[in-house]
């Protein structure tokens, strides 16, 4: 049986860039990890703009934000009526602020998806370690977080479970939060900790050069599965060295140059990108993240604009649908060899010598992610010459070699578990 995405997870896959943002009592005490013992009236951003956050992902190009609506300290940035630790007693606008409700307000104005991180490691409250009654606080808290604050699209699981302030550990109720939310918002993602959205394994944004969407199921997070499910990967990392705000790291923004890299290597790896953006103690991003964010965009468009493979003829060996698909810029066509056929080539004339250095491979995921190694060939009018030797390719993927020039280029699907559905193949010239 081939295994497909739903719509919602392909939606997702599609968004490509999602930004993440640590903020709470950490961003004003210098730490990472809060004990749960914080004051909450250390909390005050006193120019908290929450337009100005979503303005900036905008217009860098991301289409989802999560929020740390409660990290490991416990400490909610919407006034929880299970907690007193939380924006209602701290000291930003006299204790009647609502972070969620501040940024939820923003993305819907925008047009932009609102998801949370609600941690499940609660070092502040004092049922954790109780299991059923601890449980039910977390969920008393998800109800509120997926009633109050509109449509939710992603809601993000850490899995981190260390001890309480009474020494205990928690067994989590995953099968009682997964209902909770779907009882509430049936179309919101789960992720990590979760069944829809995988964890990538590390948090620097880098996905494996082979990356199956289809994997054997989790035990925990599929219990009723019986074969294999769609879970993508999602690959999480900070613009920062750490994942809060701390003022001594505003001089140690990642470079354009590690941001691309790591581009190539999340969406260009089949994979979505989930980039850490973490509002700073005034409540706004910092000036070197914006900058760098707005250099990452203009990079992106400056390589990705035109596709110079784009409405060239193409022909293929095979063809069950046409070839010149590949290259009609369409989301809903593709390219399919004849008569169940797991192999085969397309080849592009280009109608001209052109120089390029980024090749883009997609396949039809909605039926599926199929191929299994590929490679990319050019003809540079005397011979040709293997540019590309790939595994798995799925929604998009990006390879980076030497420029080349070339009249002509192949694809090649050498292996592929179905017939092979190629959606797109594109050629690049990388920004200097």
């Amino acid at each position: 049986m081939i295994v497909t995405p739903s719509p919602k997870q392909l939606e997702w896959q599609e968004s490509e860039l999602t930004m993440f943002l640590h903020f709470g009592v950490n961003t004003f005490t210098d730490q990472e990890w809060g004990n749960g013992k914080e004051d909450p009236k250390i909390f005050n951003p006193i120019d908290l703009d929450a337009r100005q956050w979503v303005q900036v992902a905008k217009d860098a190009g991301f289409k989802y934000m999560i929020l740390t609506a409660k990290h490991h300290d416990g400490f909610c940035l919407f006034p929880s009526k299970w907690t007193e630790h939380s924006v209602k007693n701290s000291s930003w606008k006299n204790g009647k602020g609502d972070v969620m409700r501040e940024l939820s307000d923003a993305c819907r104005e925008a047009g932009i998806k609102m998801g949370f991180y609600l941690s499940p490691w609660d070092r502040h409250e004092p049922s954790y370690g109780n299991s059923p009654v601890y449980n039910q606080y977390f969920k008393n808290q998800l109800e509120e977080l997926l009633t109050n604050y509109g449509e939710i699209a992603e809601v993000w699981f850490d899995g981190a479970c260390g001890e309480g302030p009474n020494g205990k550990r928690q067994e989590y109720d995953w099968a009682g939060f997964y209902d909770t939310v779907k009882k509430i918002q049936p179309d919101a993602l789960i992720a990590i900790c979760g069944p829809d959205i995988r964890w990538v394994g590390n948090e620097d944004g880098v996905a494996r050069e082979t990356e199956w969407s289809v994997q054997d199921p989790n035990p925990v997070f599929h219990p009723n599965a019986t074969s294999k499910v769609w879970y993508p990967a999602e690959c999480d990392v900070s613009i920062r060295p750490g994942w809060f705000w701390h003022a001594s790291q505003d001089s140690q923004v990642k470079s354009l140059d590690h941001l691309v890299d790591i581009y190539f290597k999340s969406v260009g790896r089949n994979s979505v990108l989930l980039l850490n953006v973490p509002p700073n103690n005034r409540g706004l991003f910092a000036d070197p993240d914006v900058k760098r964010l707005a250099e990452f965009r203009q990079f992106l468009d400056k390589t990705f604009s035109v596709d110079l493979a784009l409405g060239k003829p193409a022909i293929a060996d095979s063809e069950e649908f046409l070839a010149s698909n590949v290259t009609d810029g369409r989301k809903d066509t593709y390219w399919m060899p004849k008569d169940n056929k797991t192999t085969g080539f397309i080849e592009i004339d280009l109608q001209k010598p052109v120089t390029f250095d980024v090749s883009m491979v997609k396949e039809y995921i909605p039926l599926g992610q199929r191929v299994e190694e590929y490679s990319i060939s050019a003809y540079d009018g005397r011979e040709w010459k293997t540019i590309v030797n790939g595994t798995t390719i799925g929604h998009k993927k990006l390879d980076r070699f030497s420029p080349i020039t070339a009249n002509k280029v192949r694809l090649d699907i050498k292996k592929s578990q179905y017939p092979p559905q190629i959606r797109a193949f594109g050629l690049f010239k990388m920004c200097d």
